[in-house]
């Protein structure tokens, strides 16, 4: 049995954070239909517009409430939220490309709830899952990179037994776990770190699970964890 488990230390910064998990099992992530997901991809950034009214970019809500947050914890210099720079490749006109089904549609839910979201192949996880403070001497090889680059010392990560799995809570994630055309099951995530939107959160883990269920196939599961409900079993 794998578990994810957020640790103590990850409360302590963010006693109110809710980390929502979608759990696929037996999916089908071939690339079948590329426009559909362009066609979809297109959609969703037209309505995420709506969370960008203030012309100055790093004054809207949702934007705001990322960088206060990772002022908390030391991060890599001009590491940003992944909701921040979904947001301003919309905000700048940059379209996003298709990468594969699973990662279309959390890109899409990402967009349409303006919350970060992520997700990695559970049959490559080394042991539990843990988001907590980073030792610092975690592995850690991202995209277009073969040299590891350990996490600084109490930065916020995503870990199992091999190193880090997500840098900067959720900025960039390790190439060892990314989901591929070849992934069979899915370890997907939410992040909440604002209360007044805990509905819009809730209807984002619904929104994901079902499109995923829809298109891809196989079974979903949905758990929300917070400070008095820190782990689950994952597998």
């Amino acid at each position: 049995m794998k578990y994810f488990i957020v640790e103590d230390d990850f409360w302590s910064l963010f006693p109110n954070a809710r980390i929502g998990i979608v759990i696929c099992n037996g999916i089908d992530n071939c690339i079948k239909d590329e426009e559909k997901y362009k066609a979809t991809l297109l959609e969703a950034e037209k309505e995420a517009l709506k969370y960008l009214q203030n012309p100055e970019f790093s004054s809207n809500e949702v934007i705001k409430v990322w960088r206060e947050a990772f002022q908390k914890f030391k991060t890599k210099k001009g590491a940003r939220s992944s909701i921040e720079a979904l947001l301003k490749r919309v905000h700048n006109g940059n379209h996003l490309g298709t990468i594969n089904p699973l990662v279309d549609i959390y890109n899409c839910i990402s967009l349409k709830y303006a919350l970060p979201c992520g997700g990695e192949d559970i049959d490559t996880f080394v042991g539990d899952i843990r988001l907590t403070k980073a030792i610092g001497d975690e592995n850690f090889v991202t995209l277009g990179t073969d040299k590891s680059e350990p996490p600084y010392e109490g930065e916020i990560v995503y870990k199992d037994n091999q190193g880090a799995i997500c840098r900067c809570w959720n900025w960039r994630e390790s190439v060892r776990t990314m989901l591929t055309e070849n992934t069979k099951n899915a370890f997907l995530c939410i992040e909440l770190i604002d209360e007044r939107r805990t509905a819009e959160f809730e209807n984002a883990l619904k929104d994901l699970a079902k499109t995923v269920q829809d298109n891809l196939g196989g079974t979903c599961k949905i758990s929300i964890l917070d400070i008095n409900n820190k782990e689950v079993s994952i597998k």
